[in-house]
């Protein structure tokens, strides 16, 4: 009998190691776990040396472990796998002693090499039953016949956690360190070592004993083995580690929140990347931003900041841009992203009141309107056909005969209400969409010139950079480019220099630019040129009922849009409240703009604005227009 089972437990080792044959010469090395590869990828100031943040997703970062020092990748097999540089990838009697453990106690015990971690973490994801441990060892077995360990070494330190947020040595480097894992010195290589199988519980600042215990335990092996000198052991000592406070924001919170999203928006909606890819592909994002832009605009338009005691619920919006390449060179989109993720540049919408009337401009402009000969009626108030309550200028003011320049200067309503009644209010809004205005506008008010729609602060950056470059659009955009981890770039901006898209004659446009360059010349921009000190042009707006106040203002190559307003706790809009002197905020909007144009433009030459050559006749193409056709 006891021949019987004997033979019969031979057969079926035999059948068992057979089966094992067999599937090992079936097994193939996959391609890797996408989390295993995922890295963060990294956005640039347009510098691209400055970091501005990482877009979500694992704090990795791949290297090329032929730069680091040989006691880094010696100090890790000194932790884990001490056989690893002569093992055939699989540990047999760990296997069985694991296995037999597992069994009698129900415990989970890995009895795993390097390679085994490695095939498992690198290909697999991670494996807890039976055949999944089989599949995992025959493919470290493949991996040793057809990888060297230096590589399977370099995957490994790459992909496996080290506690502090950190995937891979790179960034392990960095968060206990602050420093390149190249840069890390025998002694926190052996500690970062010790730590791995159970980094967040053996972090120095959680367990310094247990930490201690473990990097001594590394700088003996490595002596008894040789990969460092008995010298070099005596002379190692505990590293210091830097202090890691796990924010709950991360590199989202503040502004920069507003910056990142509106990065990975933009690839995503070019159908460059998906948005995993973006996450998580390692890439190099090179944006827009002008790093000293950047911190001048946070500084102005911040309510923590700025030093305006603006009320609690007042809201702010800025976005300024190189109208010739439609750069975004600074923005402003809240506070907090955490707390708000309404982008008040790109998605929030406020009224644009009298800066409206730059479309109302262009419409006269293509009418053969001389800016300067042609006179309207500015008195207040006048009636119009169609409404049945007269319109007011701002405080009621009566200006008499005034031309168009004059009236853009100072902002009369009756004076863009006629222009607004002949043109149409279809065409105004027209003219507003074709030079960038994204947002609906309403086709049948005439009050359209006055600013009574919703739009946003990029919006008006873009339609009035259409305007500062002579008609041409270039479409706004914030990631100049991108390369990937080997440096190669997969993607660029379209935007440059004389690009474009030609939307209004070249002189329509620098007539429409020489008309508001009188609101800064001695209208209700001029304090604002003055403080600046550079020639501008630019246009004041306040919304109807006081709900909002902005001023958009530009030079040929920087337009820059500030907006204030008040939403309700439904996000309707409320009168502005009035604070630090200023009445419903009347003139914030114009401050902000020149405090940050100042610091902009610091240290740079006046540029001039190309001249127009008004072709326009005193009452137009048609001499109808203004009051020589009774208007």
């Amino acid at each position: 009998m006891l021949l019987w089972i004997v033979g019969i437990l031979l057969l079926a080792l035999a059948g068992g190691i057979g089966a094992l044959a067999y599937e090992y010469s079936r097994i193939e090395i996959p391609e890797p776990d996408a989390f295993a590869v995922a890295q963060a990828s990294t956005v640039y100031y347009s510098d691209g040396t400055t970091e501005i943040g990482r877009l979500s997703g694992n704090d990795r970062h791949i290297i090329d472990c032929s730069t680091l020092p040989d006691y880094v990748g010696n100090a890790v097999v000194a932790s884990e796998n001490r056989t690893f540089w002569t093992d055939s990838g699989i540990d047999l009697k760990g296997i069985a002693r694991a296995l037999f453990t597992n069994i009698t106690t129900g415990s989970r015990q890995g009895g795993s090499t390097i390679t085994q971690q490695y095939a498992e973490r690198y290909y697999l994801g991670e494996t807890k039953t039976y055949p999944g441990k089989v599949k995992e060892a025959l493919l470290a077995l493949k991996i040793s016949q057809t990888q060297d360990k230096s590589t399977v070494l370099c995957n490994y330190m790459n992909t496996i956690y080290f506690g502090r947020g950190a995937y891979g040595i790179e960034e392990a480097a960095q968060r206990y360190y602050g420093k390149p894992a190249a840069d890390m010195t025998l002694s926190e290589a052996a500690m970062l070592a010790g730590i791995i199988p159970s980094p967040s519980t053996w972090d120095p600042a959680q367990d310094p004993d247990t930490a201690r215990q473990r990097f001594e335990r590394v700088i003996s092996i490595m002596a008894e083995d040789g990969t460092i000198s008995q010298a070099d052991a005596d002379a190692a000592s505990m590293p210091a580690t830097i202090d890691y406070t796990p924010s709950a924001s991360g590199d989202y919170g503040g502004n920069t929140g507003y910056l990142l999203s509106m990065v990975a928006n933009e690839l995503q909606d070019a159908d460059a990347f998906s948005r995993d890819d973006v996450a998580s592909g390692g890439y190099s994002i090179v944006t827009t931003l002008d790093k000293n832009k950047q911190a001048a605009m946070e500084s102005v338009a911040s309510p923590s900041g700025n030093g305006l005691n603006e009320p609690d619920g007042v809201q702010t919006g800025a976005m300024s841009a190189d109208p010739r390449t439609g750069a975004i060179v600074a923005l402003w989109g809240g506070e907090d992203y955490q707390a708000k993720q309404l982008n008040n540049a790109t998605q929030a919408h406020y009224q644009p009141g009298s800066t409206m009337k730059a479309f109302a401009l262009v419409g006269a402009a293509q009418n053969g309107v001389n800016m300067d000969t042609t006179m309207f009626n500015g008195d207040s108030p006048q009636t119009y056909a169609g409404l049945a309550t007269p319109v007011a200028n701002y405080g009621d003011t009566s200006y008499g005969q005034i031309s168009l320049s004059q009236a853009t200067a100072y902002s009369v309503n009756t004076v863009f209400m006629r222009v607004t009644e002949r043109l149409g209010a279809g065409t105004v809004a027209q003219i507003a969409q074709e030079a960038g205005v994204s947002s609906a506008l309403s086709s049948d008010s005439p009050f359209v010139t006055l600013g009574i729609d919703g739009v946003t602060v990029q919006d008006m950056t873009q339609a009035y950079s259409t305007i500062a470059n002579q008609g041409t659009k270039t479409q706004l955009h914030i990631v100049a480019s991108v390369t990937d981890s080997s440096g190669a770039r997969v993607y660029a901006a379209a935007g440059a220099a004389g690009a474009g898209t030609r939307v209004f004659d070249a002189n329509v446009a620098n007539m429409v630019t020489a008309a508001m360059r009188c609101t800064m010349a001695y209208g209700t921009g001029a304090s604002a040129a003055k403080e600046v000190g550079h020639t501008m042009a630019g246009k004041s707006g306040t919304a109807n009922d006081n709900t909002a106040s902005s001023f958009i203002g530009y030079t040929p190559s920087l337009v820059t849009t500030f907006a204030i307003w008040y939403p309700g706790a439904d996000g309707s809009a409320q009168p502005l409240p009035s604070w630090n002197g200023h009445d419903y905020a009347a003139g914030l909007s114009t401050r902000l703009f020149a405090d940050y144009m100042k610091q902009a433009l610091a240290g740079t030459p006046d540029e001039q604005f190309t001249a127009p050559a008004d072709p326009g006749t005193q009452g137009g193409a048609d001499g109808t227009w203004g009051t020589a056709g009774g208007m």
